[in-house]
């Protein structure tokens, strides 16, 4: 397992994201602060309310979970470092000229995305553009 640092300059890191959209549906489901982490949870995270887990629906509805947020799951593919900044903010400001929510979690290697199912493709559309006008910005240099 590769431990090298990530990308911290932001036009290299937006010129090459790369998002990619995994196959499933996503959801956020709360449980209680003593519940125990199911083996499918992509992420978890514990708040003084309760644990947050994201599952595949399927295993949330196998477990008899609730959830309101229906995702899709992308993954911005350049290896960014936790450090970088400005990563987040111009995600989101892209995805914002598309009136796309979205839910971030930044893990070791890569960024991950969490956008309504329905604005899926929008999403990934918003962000090759992104990277595309990165990419033509740092050619120009």
């Amino acid at each position: 397992m590769s431990t090298a640092a990530g990308e911290t300059n932001l036009a290299r890191l937006l010129a090459t994201l790369e998002p990619a959209l995994h196959s499933g549906d996503y959801v956020f489901c709360a449980v209680g602060p003593a519940a125990s982490i199911p083996a499918g949870a992509l992420g978890w995270f514990r708040e003084a309310e309760g644990v947050t887990l994201i599952l595949p629906q399927a295993d949330a509805d196998a477990q008899g979970f609730s959830y309101e947020y229906v995702a899709a799951w992308l993954t911005l593919t350049v290896h960014s470092s936790l450090a970088a900044v400005g990563l987040t903010a111009a995600v989101a400001g892209a995805l914002t000229q598309e009136n796309i929510s979205c839910n971030v979690v930044a893990a070791f290697y890569h960024d991950h995305l969490f956008v309504a199912r329905a604005d899926a493709d929008r999403a990934l559309g918003a962000l090759r553009a992104l990277a595309a006008a990165a990419s033509a910005s740092l050619s120009g240099l």
